[in-house]
């Protein structure tokens, strides 16, 4: 089969669809992915990556085309140019020639893994409506409603503009997979999605994990929490538990990076916190040998009964 994959981000940024595409490519299938300039999550563009540089490469077995897109840096305007530069881009790319089959053809399938934000699926739709081909689009993270965990309203122009978008997209496809049970009942409820078109598919956890050995007990109690760093994630809240807790014999590990990394060490400073240490962002490799320290491992989400329904992909490896 030749499946043309639609996302924002891939390797060497941190999502699991770069593995998903290299074993769909191991298993006989062509594989060619419609990305962006790597920049997640901090921000900043990867070195050796960007105009003219490593746009079309074929990694694993994975044909890769990188579309142009403006770094996501810090405020709302360089996040708004971060989405809809590739987001344009990527359309314009598979209205073109070069978005091809290596025979030349047309792909079987468009497959969009969506994640934030929700346009990035605009390009699926586009090759989906020019070829006639079927086009399944992976649910992982919920929009609009991921605007909110981001301090907009939902009354605002600005949640009511991204929900027709986001309808517009999730009536358009073929299939819908969902990454949490929960949310095919809000789709059925907030779209009226049939839930013939959508079926549950849970995020899987990557190899590396499967052999940590058993963390000996000690007199210290280790609480981990590893993963993307933002508004979503509620890290807040695990900085305030440490500010309870700073008599008694627990100590918080925080492994991640993200939006809201700097912000929170400077809270940590302004509590003094001696119960918290930042790692940053570290290599998929090195995550065992943190997981082995900790006695549990840390879910935090915003507080909302919308956003409470996501099941964070962490959540498979804990």
């Amino acid at each position: 089969m030749k499946i043309l994959v639609i996302c924002q981000y891939y390797e060497p940024e941190p999502f699991r669809v770069t593995r998903v595409c290299e074993a769909l490519a191991d298993r006989g299938h062509e594989v060619h992915v419609v990305t962006g300039y790597p920049n997640y999550p901090e921000g900043v563009l990867y070195p050796g990556y960007g105009r003219g540089k490593r746009i079309d490469e074929s990694v694993n077995g994975v044909h890769i085309h990188r579309c142009f897109t403006i770094p996501r840096r810090t405020g709302a305007i360089y996040r708004f140019l971060n989405y809809y530069s590739y987001a344009l881009s990527a359309k314009r790319y598979v209205r073109s020639k070069a978005c091809a089959a290596a025979d030349g053809g047309d792909f079987d399938v468009v497959f969009c893994n969506q994640l934030s934000p929700v346009m990035m699926a605009e390009a699926a739709i586009v090759y989906h409506k020019r070829k006639h081909v079927p086009a399944v689009l992976y649910y992982l993270d919920l929009w609009p409603e991921s605007l909110v965990a981001g301090g907009v309203s939902r009354n605002s122009a600005i949640y009511k503009v991204f929900r027709v978008v986001s309808e517009r997209i999730y009536r358009s496809v073929d299939q819908i997979f969902v990454a949490s049970r929960m949310f095919e009942s809000f789709l059925e409820d907030a779209f009226q999605i049939s839930s013939e078109r959508i079926r549950y598919l849970p995020q899987f956890a990557e190899t590396v994990f499967d052999t940590i050995p058993q963390k000996a007990p000690g007199m210290m109690c280790e609480l981990m929490f590893a993963g993307n760093l933002g508004e979503l994630q509620s890290v807040d809240t695990i900085l305030r538990a440490a500010s309870l807790l700073q008599n008694e014999a627990v100590r918080f590990h925080i492994v991640g990076g993200g939006s809201d990394l700097e912000r929170l060490k400077r809270e940590q400073v302004r509590l003094g916190l001696h119960n918290v240490i930042f790692y940053g962002r570290r290599p998929l490799e090195e995550m065992p040998s943190f997981y082995a320290q900790a006695d549990a491992m840390l879910v935090t989400l915003k507080a909302d009964p919308v956003l409470s329904l996501t099941l964070p992909g962490k959540v498979q490896s804990y």
